[in-house]
């Protein structure tokens, strides 16, 4: 088992989470994050005086998948969350030594 975690732009996570839909991720957590990578934040004007915004709005996706959907969900991720721009963030795969439903007490693959 692995989870698969994702660091993107906040508009594309809906297009994420429709395509994770469309080939059978039915879990996903979904966060509001701040940071930067190489573009080192922003400069923007606001009521005329420029200021720089060194952390970036940014959605962090985590998905726990079986070892045999980790190279799909990871390309439909990619596919989904590119716009080819800087700042279209990162995917991240750990291992997941354990699983445990709450509700049922199901374990490994079976809890997912």
């Amino acid at each position: 088992m692995k989870l698969v975690v994702a660091v993107i732009k906040p508009f594309k996570v809906e297009e994420v989470r429709e395509a994770l839909t469309a080939i059978g991720i039915e879990g996903m957590t979904v966060s509001e994050v701040k940071g930067y990578g190489r573009q080192k934040g922003q400069t923007e004007i606001y009521r005329g005086a420029e200021y720089a915004v060194n952390f970036l709005p940014k959605a962090k996706i985590e998905v726990a998948v079986s070892d045999q959907l980790v190279e799909q969900t990871v390309e439909t991720i990619s596919n989904a969350a590119r716009t080819d721009r800087i700042g279209d963030g990162k995917i991240f795969v750990l291992d997941l030594s354990h699983v445990m439903r709450i509700r049922t007490g199901e374990t490994g693959t079976e809890a997912l």
